[in-house]
């Protein structure tokens, strides 16, 4: 009788490859350590970018990072996160521990390859059925975000998902949308009119007499063919956010707001720049600080970045994508936060091996990661708003605002079956305070509107002897009764809404 016989493999002997040379990665996720938080340790054979992954991937999950140390020399990566979960407490839940090991770990090569082939079953098997993605920049005007909404309504288009930021008058907006009628992808021809459309839009106030204008071609409309790189139906929202950093920095955020000497400046100055009275002033600069310095390490041929200013979260990822996608490579990182205040220092050089060595060159990263700090924080109160999707509900409620001297500085627009949830950041176009009792009266008067108001903080109003508008009680602005304003405005928009 013939007999086959194998090569004996001694189980010890196969991990040693592994010992050796390492796996793709691993993950040591540790509860014990700590009483206070979740101790997440990764070791992996580096590349560039990966430290980005990890932090966006940690971010995915809602997981806030209190600490982490990070070194990479010697083409190797070990890092160390601090982490909670969205509730402030360790991370136990099974399910999340083992998406966290896949997601980073040594799984990650596999899951990549299968999503690959998953997505490319999907464009055959779906595509008719997914929305178009498209991306819009350039400079920004008090109602841009209402008339962009306005003129896709006009073109009978339906908004699925939106997410847009706006920061010293520059925008950024990524989008989904698709046909009205057949609520499918819409075809190159149709695609073609509304990018030419919104690009109007968008230059409605390039002046050719105004240096500081942005840049004509600067201001744009592109869509993707097929499913995009990055959003809702093949990545996570931080892909858009990565996106929306790329898209500000493209239009030069970074720069500050266009001079306030030509006609186009409409964006009325912040009102944190505006000096208010008594520890509201003190408020204000402590919001507004924010502390990023460049030193040279040249024992090491590193540039050391510190970054010190308010903790809020994805902070991290906001300052990692942005060294990221400057093409600089974060050697060693640490980064801690203590009663709300945040500490971050990096040591980088760039992807050809250079420190910073200009001046110049200092003051952009630093200008580039000021304004990825900022872009987040915005200063303006949080409406929620929740209706039954219908074409055209996102207009009619940003014409709402935007006539009643409200301008959306940021929105995440999405669709939950029938339901549309928009979330608004909203200040006064005028540069005062917004005033709560106009939104909590909105709030009564929306009828079959659910609107939320959150983050909502005692405002102390600055007032003035007269602001030249013929109201003298000199609160920057004049009271509106919102009965007559509103009345006609929202009962057309629940009245469609009841019919929709």
């Amino acid at each position: 009788m013939n007999t086959a016989s194998w090569p004996y493999f001694d189980p010890d002997f196969d991990g040693l490859s592994e010992r050796v040379y390492g796996p793709v990665c691993r993950v040591t996720i540790d509860n014990e350590s700590s009483d206070e938080c979740t101790v997440l340790k990764i070791d992996s054979v580096n590349k560039q970018g990966l430290l980005l992954e990890v932090v966006q991937a940690l971010t995915d999950m809602n997981l806030t990072i209190l600490k982490s140390y990070i070194s990479s020399d010697a083409g190797w990566f070990m890092d160390v996160f601090h982490v909670k979960d969205g509730s402030g407490n360790k991370v136990t839940d099974q399910n999340v521990i083992n998406y966290i090991q896949k997601a980073i770990g040594a799984n990650k090569e596999a899951m990549v390859k299968a999503r690959a082939r998953n997505t490319k079953f999907l464009e055959s098997k779906t595509s008719a059925h997914e929305p178009t993605a498209i991306e819009m920049r350039g400079k920004d005007r008090p109602g841009l975000f209402s008339e962009i909404s306005a003129a896709l309504a006009d073109l009978h288009i339906n908004v699925v998902e939106a997410h847009a930021w706006s920061h010293n008058a520059r925008l950024a907006c990524v989008a989904y949308i698709s046909d009205q009628s057949t609520s499918s992808p819409i075809d190159d021809h149709r695609l073609a009119t509304i990018e030419d459309h919104l690009t109007t839009v968008l230059r409605a106030t390039t002046s050719q007499n105004t240096g500081d204008d942005v840049c004509t071609n600067q201001q744009e409309v592109k869509h993707f063919a097929g499913l995009p790189d990055h959003g809702r139906w093949e990545g996570t929202m931080t892909d858009v956010e990565r996106r929306l950093h790329q898209l500000m920095l493209s239009v030069r955020d970074f720069d500050g707001p266009p001079s306030a000497s030509g006609p186009s400046s409409s964006w009325p100055r912040s009102t944190a720049n505006i000096p208010l009275g008594g520890h509201d002033d003190e408020e204000e600069r402590e919001k507004k600080e924010c502390q990023v310095r460049i030193e040279s390490c040249d024992e090491k041929g590193y540039s050391i970045v510190t970054v010190s200013c308010k903790d809020r979260r994805r902070l991290m990822f906001d300052t990692v994508c942005t060294l990221t996608d400057l093409q600089y490579v974060i050697f060693h990182a640490s980064v801690d936060s203590d009663e709300g205040y945040a500490f971050q220092e990096y040591f980088i050089r760039h992807v050809d091996g250079c420190a910073l060595n200009t001046e110049g060159e200092k003051e952009r990263v630093i200008k580039c990661l000021e304004a990825a700090i900022e872009r987040r924080v915005c200063e303006g109160i949080r409406l929620e708003l929740r209706a039954t999707n219908r074409v055209g509900l996102l207009s009619d409620i940003t014409r709402v605002l935007r006539e009643n001297g409200l301008a959306v500085v940021r929105a995440d627009i999405a669709t939950q079956g029938e339901n549309a949830v928009n979330a608004f950041y909203v200040r006064d176009m005028s540069g005062n305070d917004v005033d709560m009792e106009f939104i909590k009266t909105m709030k009564r008067e929306m009828g079959p509107i659910d609107l939320d108001v959150k983050n909502e903080t005692p405002i102390i109003r600055r007032t003035s002897p007269g602001n030249g508008n013929g109201n003298g009680s000199g609160n920057g602005r004049p009271r509106f009764s919102v009965g007559d304003i509103l009345r006609s405005h929202v009962e057309r928009l629940s009245h469609n809404i009841a019919i929709g």
